[in-house]
């Protein structure tokens, strides 16, 4: 479990699942490229596992908001 403490892996994950609650899975797959390339321009390389740590938590976001859609509309 010590690559998830490496860098700022756990804040990738922990900011990715309100912007997946909120909007969507898309929108978090941007907001990760997007802070990937802002990487890469200040001159680090493009790390896939931060990447993905944002993905794990829109996707995490994604699937609240639709358990708590379902309740509401059901």
């Amino acid at each position: 479990m010590s690559w998830f403490t490496e860098s700022n892996r756990k804040k990738h994950f922990f900011y990715g699942i309100p912007v997946g609650f909120v909007f969507t899975i898309l929108c978090a797959l941007g907001v990760a490229s997007g802070m990937e390339f802002k990487d890469k321009l200040y001159g680090n390389k493009w790390d896939w596992i931060d990447w993905s740590m944002t993905m794990a938590g829109g996707l995490v976001g994604q699937i609240l908001q639709a358990v708590i859609l379902y309740f509401i509309f059901k």
